[in-house]
């Protein structure tokens, strides 16, 4: 039953997601003639030379490296993208049919600025899921896969590629305001793929470190790891009471660790994704 509901959510989320990037391209990017990358990048330089919809091509292109996807990277990650294969080229459609959609603004830094945003938005999204939006990501995933070049560079090396493609298509303007949208996108990305997800890692060097860890235990209702830790100055071995929590129960754990130990080092230090008891799981009564 979690299963099923866990692949209702993912797939409505992908369909928002998808929803959200078609919507960023089609009504702010492509009417701006800004550049852009991906499989909607190689489709706008085909429109050039076929009299066919750049949102067909994308399509064509999108069925293409799934297949490819399939057979290369194995049927696991096609049942993962084959959703995104076919509702990007959909919403594009969609909402170039829409007129009101394509007179939106006419202020170039507004298009770049907003085709980022939406672009980014909609692929943290589905990045944020473990899922692939398909197209012109499964070439560098191959090449990653086969060669052992690095994902980040492959990627970035193909699409600039394909940006230099537009380029003979393109006004200096649309470039310049292309390559902002390129950087918006990749900002938007990064805070979406993790939001929500913030907390400290709070590290404590204290000869204190049992007192410090039950009051943090008792008081706040975290978990702690001792550590194994040598001082430099002394070399003397101790433990470290390493616990993660979030914003706001960190000054709590200041606070408790000053009344414990005035002279602890303390060290807070962002981090994302924390999986286990106490975030993703419920706590255990220990009690019972």
């Amino acid at each position: 039953m979690n299963s099923i509901v866990k692949v209702l959510k993912d797939s409505v989320l992908v369909i928002i997601g998808n929803a959200i990037l078609a919507f960023g391209y089609a009504v702010f990017a492509i009417p701006s003639n800004l550049i852009v990358g991906g499989a909607t990048g190689i489709s706008l330089i085909g429109e050039h030379f076929l009299s066919i919809n750049y949102s067909t091509i994308v399509f064509i292109i999108n069925m293409l490296m799934l297949v490819l996807g399939y057979f290369v990277l194995g049927r696991k990650f096609a049942v993962g993208t084959i959703l995104s294969s076919f509702l990007f080229p959909f919403f594009l459609a969609l909402f170039e049919t829409i007129p009101q959609f394509q007179n939106i603004t006419t202020d170039m830094l507004l298009s770049a600025i907003y085709a980022g945003i939406f672009s980014g938005v909609g692929l943290g999204i589905v990045f944020r899921l473990g899922y692939s939006t398909g197209g012109m990501d499964v070439p560098p995933l191959i090449i990653h896969k086969k060669m052992g070049i690095s994902l980040t560079l492959a990627i970035n090396a193909i699409d600039v590629f394909i940006l230099m493609g537009q380029v003979f298509f393109t006004n200096f303007e649309g470039i310049l305001y292309g390559v902002l949208t390129v950087f918006i996108s990749s900002f938007a990305i990064d805070k979406v793929s993790v939001l929500g997800e913030k907390n400290l890692q709070v590290l404590v060097i204290s000869n204190q470190h049992e007192k410090i860890a039950d009051a943090i235990f008792n008081e706040i209702d975290r978990g702690c790891t001792f550590v194994n830790v040598t001082t430099g100055y002394l070399h003397e071995k101790q433990h470290a009471v390493l616990c993660v929590a979030n914003n706001r129960e960190y000054a709590k754990i200041n606070d408790l660790v000053m009344a414990i130990d005035p002279t602890a080092f303390i060290i807070g230090s962002e981090i994302h994704s924390v999986k286990g008891r106490g975030f993703t799981l419920p706590n255990i009564d220990i009690e019972k």
